[in-house]
């Protein structure tokens, strides 16, 4: 079944098997309890469900990964979102003294919505996306992911689609989990080229020196502006497009460029214009003139949310939640085939749920299996929801996490080691 074919007055009638069978509780616990290193660092974690009708719970806290389960098999929440590990249990925060309960740590997150580029989108626009400008997101995973190891050294970088419109980023470091307001403002300006709201025309202003981490994200941009922003955006095109562009260039060249244009009507040597007269005003002004790089860093470069990155006890979509207007599932990227992701080809619930009712050979060898393992029935349930979701499209996407959680766990041991070292010194 298509996504197409997704009907969100039937998401009551399948989140209750989504929940029951298939969402991977597993490895979600594993993931959030970080190994146990931290004591209680699961327990005070918040969950946010959103129920029917837009009804909204938050503090919501457990104690183990069962009672998790019990509590989403039983609100079949529509929206999961994910919040900050506090001081006390988010779930008794009424009862602790005033000013006392505090959000203490949690992963860096990034939050893009492809609503932040309507101004240099033509293909889409509000909550609509296509093949042709999704490429934004391919570009800002990219930029973001390469920075966030290489500039600070993170290694535990999980990326999410969110299921309709954008792209989310744990950094699951125990450095990241731990940085204050302050630092995660720091990380989140570093990164941050494009400023300026609707009233501002000229978003990114480049000074010298030129910043390598500017300089390595332009070598990003290029590999894809000509066939995103000259092709499928027809960016040098349109007359209303091209006047855009123009009103980022230095007044002297913008005269220069009309005329031109009025002669030379191709898109790409239009951008070849552009290129040869910032290269001509480089050679020239004492100062450098770097427009034809602004250009395409306000059409291309990442466009963050701040204010999800800079608070601690800010909340974000979970992994593995359903997006209720699309039915699509919020999946993890594997960044190392990024550039095969396609949003539309993410499972949505409603064909989850159909592929586990499509009989499969070994099916009643399973059946007798389960029936001999009746004796130990915690472990014959998690062996058939782990058989569950490998029938469906989900399988490859939780192959990734786990592969994801592995990388993490080698870091958890080497942490456990290092904390009982400390306690044979003292």
């Amino acid at each position: 079944m298509p996504s197409s074919d997704y009907d969100p007055a039937s998401l009551p009638d399948l989140l209750p098997l989504y929940y029951r069978r298939l969402f991977p509780f597993s490895q979600y616990y594993r993931w959030l309890s970080y190994g146990g290193v931290q004591k209680n660092y699961f327990q005070n974690r918040e969950f946010s469900f959103t129920l029917k009708d837009d009804i909204y719970v938050r503090y919501q806290s457990f104690s183990m990964q069962n009672e998790l389960e019990k509590e989403m098999q039983k609100m079949n929440p529509y929206k999961i979102d994910v919040g900050a590990v506090y001081s006390h249990r988010p779930s008794q925060h009424n009862t602790v003294k005033s000013g006392t309960f505090q959000a203490l740590e949690k992963e860096l997150v990034f939050d893009i919505d492809m609503t932040d580029y309507d101004d240099v989108r033509s293909c889409c626009s509000a909550a609509d996306i296509c093949s042709k400008c999704w490429t934004l997101m391919t570009i800002a995973i990219r930029i973001l992911d390469r920075a966030l190891q290489d500039d600070f050294g993170f290694q535990h970088r999980l990326w999410v689609y969110s299921g309709r419109r954008g792209v989310h980023c744990w950094v699951c470091d125990e450095a990241a989990r731990k940085l204050s307001v302050a630092a995660r403002s720091a990380v989140t300006e570093y990164l941050s080229l494009v400023k300026g709201g609707d009233e501002t025309i000229k978003k990114v202003v480049l000074t010298e020196p030129i910043h390598p981490f500017i300089s390595k994200s332009l070598e990003v941009v290029k590999e894809y502006f000509s066939r995103y922003a000259l092709h499928d955006q027809d960016l040098m095109g349109s007359k209303e497009s091209v006047e855009k562009v123009l009103a980022l260039v230095p007044e002297d060249a913008r005269s220069y460029l009309q005329q031109e244009f009025e002669k030379e009507k191709k898109p790409e040597k239009r951008w070849k214009l552009i290129k040869e007269e910032a290269l001509r005003k480089q050679s020239t002004a004492k100062k450098g003139q770097y427009f034809e790089n602004e250009i395409m860093l306000q059409y291309c470069y990442p466009r963050l949310d701040a204010n999800v990155s800079k608070g601690v006890n800010h909340l974000l979509k979970s992994p593995f939640s359903v997006h209720p207007k699309t039915g699509r599932i919020s999946v993890p990227i594997d960044v190392s085939e990024l550039d095969k992701f396609d949003p539309f080809s993410v499972p949505t619930i409603s064909l989850i749920c159909e592929e586990l009712d499509r009989p499969r050979p070994g099916e009643e060898k399973e059946k007798l299996e389960d029936a001999k393992e009746k004796a130990d029935e915690k472990d014959a349930i998690e062996k058939r929801k782990s058989r569950d979701y490998k029938r469906t499209s989900l399988a490859k996407y939780i192959k990734y996490f786990d592969q994801f959680l592995d990388g993490m766990a080698r870091s958890w041991k080497g942490e456990r080691l290092r904390n009982s070292d400390l306690q044979k010194e003292f």
